[in-house]
This record gives structure tokens, sequence and C-alpha cells, in this order.
């Protein structure tokens, strides 16, 4: 059978936190390994995520969706609509995606897109006139499923490898 017709795509529930927060561990693991100090997972990161992740669920102003298979959940994706900065007038919400997870790696381009097209169509009922997606640089199955589905890069954020030295501020120093 086909994987777009088994796999539904619907808002997520209380009941999904649990695998939500497990999926969401097992990228932060992946990107941890693109790079080790940014995206260093904190202590005790999937016990902090999961009531997180409940609050968003449940809060309906919080696009919260969900894929799942035969039964079992193959990613999902939250997304929240803000104002820009105040500096940017693009003329509307923007649609913030932050958490946005699809497993294994090999269903990005089908599952990832279908989740990602759900949520801009909620996002636009909902009044967004934009959408910033956030993802890791070597994230190539998922960057390659942004650009498939029109999405261009805006920005980048550019980090130092390891940490700064820490020594006593200078009198000139700011």
């Amino acid at each position: 059978m086909d994987n777009e017709r088994m796999e539904q795509i619907r808002p997520a529930a209380a009941a999904d936190v649990g695998a939500m927060a497990d999926m969401a561990q097992i990228r932060r693991e992946q990107y941890a390994r693109y790079q080790p100090l940014f995206w260093r997972p904190a202590d005790g990161a999937l016990e902090k995520h999961r009531p997180y992740l409940a609050r968003l669920v449940g809060d309906d102003t919080v696009i919260t969706l969900v894929s799942e298979d035969a039964g079992q959940l193959t990613g999902f994706l939250i997304a929240t609509l803000t104002g820009a900065p105040g500096v940017y007038d693009p003329g509307g919400a923007t649609c913030q995606i932050d958490d946005f997870v699809v497993v294994p790696a090999g269903r990005w381009r089908e599952t990832g897109a279908r989740l990602l097209r759900a949520g801009l169509e909620e996002a636009g009922r909902r009044g967004a006139i934009q959408a910033v997606v956030v993802t890791a640089h070597l994230d190539e199955p998922k960057r390659e499923m942004l650009r498939a589905c029109g999405l261009q890069p805006a920005s980048e954020w550019w980090v130092t490898p390891k940490a700064l030295p820490r020594s006593e501020p200078s009198s000139g120093s700011l």
C-alpha cells in the first residue's frame, strides 16, 4: 500500500506527547553531533521537554500536528504565530516552526512535506503571511525537503565551535 494513503496527518493529542518527546530527543542527539556546543542537550532535556510539549499541545493558539502510520507516530510539527521584530515589516504574522521532526530521515521528502504543507495551510488560515522553519545546517534530508517545498534560506547563525575562554574583564573593556 502507498505510504501516503496509510499515513495520516492530524492534530496532536495529549497521548502523543511521550512519542513526540522521544523523537525530539533523537533529533537533539543527532544535532549535537553536527555542532556539539550549540546543540548540546541539557541535563534532563527529555524530562523538561515533555511538560513543555504538553503545554503546547494543549494550547489552541499553537499549531501542533503529528503524522501517524499504522498507529505509530512518524513525525510532528509545532508552529506558533508571532509578530516580526519592530524593525521589520513583512506585512503580517510569521509562522515560526521550530520543533519539526520526522523519523526515520528517509521520510522527510513525503512525510515532512505533508506535515509542512498542513502546518502552512493552518497558519495561513490563522493569518500568517510567511513561515520561518528552523533546522540544523547539516540536516540535509530536511533541508532538501524545505527547498523542494519552495522555502529559501533567509538567515544563518554562525557560532564558535568551542566555549569562549573565561577571563576577568580588563578596565578598558565593555
